[in-house]
């Protein structure tokens, strides 16, 4: 559990980040596609404010676990159904990535240019952790992340009408991962996914810092 000192400080704008771009990368994705949903939401921008729930933002410092408000689409305005279903779900945590990626970058040039302010570093740094950190729990295959909108996709018709009966439970599920936040258990799943690509990260920052 977070507690109130400067990790917590450190942390919001990563946090807000990681949030704002997942779900702005999910309605670019949409509209994209085919459907205007997300823009008559106002939800095709940047600013936080459209993105950011407020009780999934405190739980997110509360227990490691959130989330944002969902950006609604209508998959029958799609020009193909099934794959740009794939492509907008895709579009979240892919998006997590490449500001985690942006991030690194950012702090390996200031670092390669002596411009190594505690608290920027320490921000950039909360910024790579919780993109890569969202992305990869959002891409587990549970409702009502976004992997389970690509499984459901990829699966045959039938496997995949048996596998969206468990969206009606999604709310104990949520609570599941509420209670498994703060555990080792869950921590330990997602670090065999969050490490290599932290490793990978750190790599591209060390061959932009010897160039």
């Amino acid at each position: 559990m977070f507690g109130f000192g400067p990790e917590m400080i450190y942390g919001i704008p990563g946090l807000i980040i990681a949030l704002t771009v997942h779900e702005y990368a999910h309605a670019r994705a949409a509209v994209y596609c085919g459907d205007f949903t997300p823009r008559l939401q106002g939800r095709l921008t940047l600013n936080p404010i459209a993105h950011i729930d407020p009780w999934g933002l405190i739980a997110l410092f509360l227990f490691k676990f959130g989330w944002a408000r969902p950006v609604m689409i209508n998959p029958r305005n799609f020009r193909n159904m099934r794959r740009d279903d794939i492509l907008v779900s895709l579009a979240g945590p892919a998006s997590n990535i490449v500001a985690a990626f942006v991030a690194g970058i950012v702090l390996a040039l200031l670092y390669k240019f002596g411009y190594m302010e505690q608290w920027l570093t320490q921000v950039l740094l909360m910024v790579m952790i919780y993109n890569v950190n969202f992305a990869v729990f959002n891409m587990l295959p549970i409702p009502p992340l976004d992997g389970s909108r690509i499984l459901m996709n990829i699966l045959p018709y039938e496997l995949a009408r048996q596998y969206a009966q468990i969206e009606r439970y999604s709310m104990v599920i949520l609570v599941v991962f509420l209670l498994l936040a703060n555990t080792r258990m869950l921590g330990n799943f997602l670090s065999l996914f969050t490490i290599p690509i932290m490793n990978l990260i750190r790599f591209v920052m060390a061959l932009l810092i010897q160039i």
